[in-house]
């Protein structure tokens, strides 16, 4: 009989398979960062227990083009600063990715808010335009023009928070208590420039990412880095205090109920 792909592999395909993904080599990424200042009050309502709100109330735009061999992939995510039983670092709300291959892993193994989406990162000369659109609306828009090199970091440890959960089968709760993971990058940057700019929120009901008022801008750069990551369960959550927040996860019809806040950016 010939070999029926859908049925087990062996020991040793698994074997390879896993030895094959640890040995990939770095996959360098081209992209714009953007943080500002933003409203603490909001910023801590988007947090769900048992995550708490920063020092300072700050969110972060990720707009980048990846390299991945014969496979070019654009990858983003709007996060806020956080803490957790002493560690800083970024809950994301959402991570449009535009190919569905870059979600599977993340969201079934991290738990990482990734969605289908558009993800635009454009340079002419100085000249630079960043975007993460879904559903028609580039809801994050970064523009601006690049002011000159900045001094190389060192290499550094980065940490994101994500909530790995199940929604039940008979849709109320959980199938099982949700986690609180913590994903832990180490970023190394080959070249970073400053961009004088802005940062345009445009109303969505899918991706409000614009009830995180611009207040101020620290910093919008422009790079190019790699990232390994791994990640670790580090403690059960509350599924009752998770559950009013399930909503980030998911393009619900409910939300046409959520209705924008006055003033809202367009």
């Amino acid at each position: 009989m010939a070999r029926v792909r859908y049925g087990a592999r062996t020991e040793a395909e698994i074997t390879a398979a896993r030895a094959s993904v640890s040995k990939l080599p770095d996959i360098w990424s081209t992209g714009v960062v953007a943080v500002w200042e933003s409203d603490l009050d909001a910023v801590a309502a988007v947090l769900p227990p048992p995550l708490k709100p920063a020092e300072r109330p700050l969110v972060r735009a990720n707009i980048s083009k990846v390299d991945l061999p014969g496979y070019p992939l654009g990858a983003g995510s709007v996060a806020v600063a956080a803490v957790h039983d002493g560690v800083t670092g970024w809950y994301p709300l959402v991570m449009p990715m535009t190919h569905e291959r870059a979600l599977i892993g993340g969201r079934e193994v991290f738990g990482e808010p990734k969605k289908l989406g558009e993800v635009t990162v454009d340079r002419d000369g100085l000249v630079v335009r960043a975007a993460l659109a879904r559903h028609g609306i580039a809801f994050v828009e970064v523009r601006g023009a690049v002011e000159g090199t900045l001094p190389l970091p060192e290499p550094a440890e980065k940490v994101d928070f994500y909530f790995k959960f199940l929604p039940a089968v008979d849709g109320r709760g959980f199938d099982a208590d949700p986690v609180l993971v913590h994903c832990v990058r180490n970023e190394k940057v080959r070249k970073l420039e400053r961009i004088a700019g802005d940062v345009v929120l445009r109303e969505s009901m899918y991706d409000p990412v614009a009830d995180l008022p611009v207040r101020r801008i620290m910093e919008i750069t422009i790079g190019e880095k790699t990232t390994d990551q791994k990640g670790r369960v580090v403690e059960r959550v509350s599924a009752q205090a998770l559950l009013p927040y399930i909503h980030q996860r998911y393009d619900d019809p409910q939300q046409i109920l959520d209705g924008p806040p006055e003033g809202s950016a367009v």
